[in-house]
């Protein structure tokens, strides 16, 4: 089985090639020159089958595509699936990291819960979709810690090894994060599809 993947993330797309590869799932990267697809769903599952509908109908091969984001407890879900534009479109990461913890300034210890969360989404040319949720749990510190990793990943606190995502050697994070649970729920579906031949 061949996907189209929804990204140019070189990082994101070899990820996914490790997790999908070993089960006969070849994936490829969308065109270079694909147009911008507007993300206007109100949840990561709609953001990641308008992508994947969107690569499948251009393509006329299934697509895969993901969306995720940070959920604060404290801040009611928030960034949500807005994390990586809700402080305007030419912050960085550092940016909003700093402009989340100030939101957080007077949340205590016990209550800086947090989910990453990863969506992935697959659609095939005959119109069945699937998609399957990763999360990985964690907690926000008071300031960033570690240059691995990007994004949230500096103030993202993984209970059960004491440090962040940007503190994580690469291969742990590809292990436990919401990014290779949800890749690896689906390529199991799939592998399921697979071998019941349909």
């Amino acid at each position: 089985m061949k996907l189209v993947f929804a990204s140019h993330n070189k990082g994101k797309i070899q990820e996914v090639k490790d997790i999908l590869g070993p089960l006969g799932i070849e994936v490829e990267p969308i065109p270079e020159d694909f147009p911008e697809i507007e993300e206007n769903g109100t949840s990561f599952e709609e953001n990641a089958k308008i992508k994947a509908r969107a690569v499948c109908h251009a393509t006329g091969l299934p697509a895969v595509a993901d969306d995720s984001g940070l959920t604060v407890d404290a801040l009611d879900g928030f960034p949500g699936i807005h994390s990586a534009r809700w402080a305007g479109p030419d912050t960085t990461a550092q940016e909003r990291n700093l402009l989340l913890l100030e939101k957080m300034l007077a949340v205590p210890d016990g209550q800086r819960g947090a989910d990453f969360v990863c969506v992935a989404a697959c659609v095939f040319p005959d119109g069945q979709e699937m998609t399957v949720r990763g999360q990985c749990r964690g907690t926000i510190l008071h300031e960033e810690h570690g240059t691995g990793g990007f994004g949230y990943d500096p103030i993202f606190c993984v209970p059960e090894f004491g440090c962040t995502f940007g503190e994580l050697e690469q291969e742990v994070k590809n292990a436990i994060s919401h990014r290779a649970r949800a890749f690896t729920a689906l390529g199991s579906a799939l592998r399921t599809k697979l071998e019941e031949g349909e």
